[in-house]
């Protein structure tokens, strides 16, 4: 998105006074209701840090163990409060480890702004100690990217970053500075940005493609809808759940679109895609209309698109016209904030039950627990099955906690029984399924909804790539609750090569330290649980703490994930076992 010299509206903001540029920095922050960032120092950003020790009452800094961790925590932060997270970083080695975390952002449309420093303007390009071109490597993975080397140009160019960042379809943002326009001092007036000549974040809404979804949806016999995150984004669950409940549409979800509508709700019929729910895959290739609201068609959800709803009448409401027709062909593009197109669909839609529709998930859900869901919650088995830690939890929590899973077999099995009431519950790494994403994420998810019980739900091989964050926790003393689901093994890869492989398990075995003993060297709560019948007790032993907790629940070690859709088959060829 190019959009580096484009003009500026403006809302003019607060006094002038002349301040250094690292102050700049700061009171920008403020001036955007920024309450929380995470980050590390480092001698570019040192004169950043230097002001922010003066304003430590009014801008709370969290200083992470890595600046990995630093950009999953502002994301947590962000999809759960719907605010923009900040991370901040310095030169080099630590603006390059921001990379995975913006790239994570992208794909998952999170609203973010990242603030690296930088070496002096008159060193840039003589490869001096700690440069990197954060500016070019961030290019492909941001919504948009600046490097600041005038001090005059800070207070512009942070209310531009974060216009961007959380207008229209949100993402990440990096804004790169270099020490001496941190030095350097300016008369100091913020404006907020509220428009860019050259950027529209919201697509103007065309009324005749609205009358028509309405029109395709009112005479559908077969009729399905497909949610995704941009729902959440964009503020209309409610309208969401409006429009299912007249219109009587079965609605099934993508994994970041978890917990836009209560996954107890009788026309929520369960998730789509590689371990979805085997009801919503196999009607995907028997419905007559397929409204897909604020999701992208990403191959996980769709399997092999030569045999993707093929029969069906597609409708796309999305806010990003990049994404329309990218993979899926839409026969109806409705454009727009979902806000306002679902609004004005509602208005059109008619009242409708579609209950033979209806009695066909319920029919095929009644296979896939007779198959899969009554084994997965089975008390009577071995070892310790994943879906039993999560329904445990789900008992304690009734469906009230934030979940924030990271990559693997425990995270398909926690979007798939975790019990959700309330929205931006689910957080979890889609697009680029991020391992080591959960634990510093579930930090800043905490802090985002303090209010909140958040529970990190960690594969042993994820968990390692990030354990390190364990050291936040000891110093913010932030109560998050940390599950980990030990096999011994990086489990979905392990399936693979079970399945695919011929069982060549081939660096996959994890040999793996004493989780616990970890965790207490950290002074937090811990707890080893290797028999069922200490499982209640643990996890209602966890939830009640009012302080960070530790559980390693030791499960089965070959435990696989179905339903499954193998690489290159269609939805409607899902395995159940």
């Amino acid at each position: 998105m190019e959009v580096k010299t484009a003009s500026f509206e403006k809302k003019t903001t607060g006094t002038t006074t002349k301040v250094s540029g690292a102050e700049a920095v700061i009171k920008c922050l403020l001036e955007e209701g920024v309450d929380t960032i995470y980050g590390y120092p480092g001698g570019a950003i040192m004169p950043v840090y230097d002001e922010l020790y003066k304003y430590q009452d009014k801008l709370h800094h969290v200083l992470t163990r890595h600046e990995q961790g630093a950009t999953h925590a502002a994301q947590g932060y962000a999809r759960v409060s719907g605010k923009v997270g900040v991370a901040v970083a310095t030169s080099g080695p630590g603006a390059t480890n921001l990379v995975t975390g913006i790239a994570d952002a992208q794909i998952d449309s999170t609203p973010m702004v990242c603030i690296t420093g930088q070496v002096g303007s008159h060193l840039l390009g003589s490869d001096a100690f700690q440069e990197t071109d954060i500016v070019g490597i961030s290019t492909p993975i941001t919504k948009w990217n600046y490097q600041i080397t005038k001090a005059e140009e800070i207070p512009e160019v942070l209310a531009k970053a974060f216009y961007i960042a959380k207008s229209g379809r949100p993402g990440p943002v990096l804004i790169d500075i270099t020490k001496d326009a941190q030095f350097a001092s300016l008369e100091f007036s913020y404006k907020k940005c509220s428009g860019i000549r050259s950027y529209k974040p919201f697509p103007e809404v065309n009324l005749l493609e609205v009358e028509r979804a309405a029109e395709a949806i009112n005479n559908a016999k077969k009729p399905m809808i497909v949610w995704g995150q941009g729902v959440i984004l964009g503020g209309a669950e409610s309208l969401l759940k409006q429009v299912v409940e007249k219109a009587g549409i079965p609605a099934a979800w993508t994994i970041l679109g978890l917990s836009a509508l209560p996954t107890e709700h009788p026309l929520n019929v369960g998730m789509v895609g590689m371990h979805g729910n085997y009801g919503p895959n196999m009607l995907t290739n028997e419905c007559d209309v397929l409204i897909a609201i604020g999701m992208r068609f990403d191959d996980r959800v769709t399997g092999n698109l030569d045999h993707y709803a093929k029969q069906a009448n597609i409708i796309h409401f999305e806010i990003d016209p990049a994404e329309i027709n990218k993979n899926v062909h839409a026969d109806i593009p409705v454009l727009g904030d979902v806000k306002e197109t679902l609004k004005m669909l509602l208005e059109l839609l008619k009242p409708n039950k579609h209950e033979a529709w209806h009695q066909q998930f319920k029919d095929h859900y009644n296979i896939e627990f007779d198959k899969i869901i009554k084994n997965d919650l089975n008390a009577e088995r071995g070892k310790i099955g994943m879906a039993e830690v999560l329904d445990e939890i789900n008992k304690c929590s009734k469906g009230d906690a934030v979940i924030v899973s990271d990559v693997g077999q425990h995270q398909m099995v926690a979007c798939r029984y975790s019990k959700f009431n309330k929205t931006r519950s689910n957080v979890t790494s889609g697009g680029l399924g991020t391992m080591g994403f959960a634990l510093p994420a579930a930090i800043g998810a905490k802090m985002g909804a303090p209010e909140r019980d958040v529970v990190a739900i960690i594969g042993d091989g994820g968990y390692q790539m990030t354990i390190q964050e364990l050291g936040t926790i000891f110093q913010t003393k932030v109560p998050v609750k940390i599950v980990v689901l030990n096999n011994g093994f990086l489990g979905m890869v392990r399936q693979w090569q079970q399945l695919f492989f011929d069982k060549r398990y081939a660096s996959t075995e994890m040999t793996n330290p004493d989780f616990v003993t970890i965790a207490k060297g950290y002074h937090i709560q811990a707890k080893q649980v290797t028999e069922r019948a200490n499982l209640k007790d643990a996890v209602k032993e966890m939830m009640e703490s009012e302080e960070a907790y530790f559980l390693e629940v030791r499960v089965e070690q070959e435990e696989n994930v179905f339903p499954m859709i193998p690489t290159g088959a269609a939805v409607s060829e899902i395995l159940l076992e």
